[in-house]
């Protein structure tokens, strides 16, 4: 029996930008083995990126940040002020702590070194097109870099209106619970706080996790605040959720 392949409707529509032709090739030939996705267009600078994206309305864009006319973070900031649903993913040679936050700033779903793996940006862009947002583990690993990801997520909570909150599949306890990871909290810290026990404190995290599709605390806590679930206006981040002890 002949399996069935996804049709056209099912399949989520990436444009690629960047200028140097042969890695747009890469690209493409990679994605060619993934049957729900499709490149759709390609484009070499900021401004045939921003054209392309409002004639083809992609699910995902691949951004290449040293691109010309204009650059690519201020290509995707004036791409998500015009088309906020498209998901954008930056794509950069070099690990640049500054450029991460800029294109966090910039509206980029997703942060991630040319160097990732076909599978693994395959998977980027299912999850950017199902609107989460996600972090380069590599460079979540740096606890500074990681404490102060959190910061710009939760700045940009309470600024950018653009970002619309929607239900949150997780329970008042969870979302309890979440708030606390978002502080930076150690799962001691979060059973004294709450008056609930480690264990419990442990199944919640687990749940937040599945519900969310998310791999750590650090990861929903940049979920929930990119979302605008939690909002903290005067947050104070210490060690970052991903070295706290579960």
């Amino acid at each position: 029996m002949t399996e069935k392949r996804p049709s056209p409707r099912d399949k989520i529509n990436v444009l690629v930008v960047d200028d140097h032709r042969l890695f747009r090739q890469g690209i493409h030939w990679a994605m060619e083995l993934e049957e729900d996705i499709e490149i759709v267009g390609e484009a070499v600078d900021g401004l045939e990126a921003l054209q392309m994206a409002e004639d083809l309305l992609p699910d995902v864009v691949l951004m290449d940040v040293n691109i010309p006319d204009p650059n690519g973070l201020e290509a995707t900031r004036r791409l998500k002020l015009n088309q906020p649903r498209i998901g954008v993913i930056i794509l950069t040679a070099y690990d640049d702590e500054e450029q991460l936050f800029q294109a966090i700033r910039a509206g980029a779903a997703a942060y991630y070194s040319k160097g990732i793996q076909p599978r693994e940006l395959a998977q980027a862009i299912r999850r950017v097109a199902r609107g989460e947002y996600i972090i380069d583990n590599a460079l979540l690993s740096k606890p500074l870099l990681a404490s102060r990801v959190l910061k710009e997520f939760s700045d940009l909570s309470t600024v950018d209106h653009t970002i619309q909150p929607f239900f949150a599949p997780l329970s008042p306890r969870e979302m309890e619970v979440l708030t606390r990871i978002a502080h930076g909290d150690s799962n001691k810290e979060i059973a004294r706080t709450l008056s609930i026990s480690d264990q419990t404190v442990k199944n919640h995290i687990s749940s937040i996790l599945r519900k969310l599709n998310v791999n750590d605390r650090t990861q929903a806590a940049i979920y929930a605040l990119r979302q605008g679930w939690v909002k903290m206006k005067d947050i104070e981040i210490g060690a970052p959720p991903s070295e706290r002890a579960w």
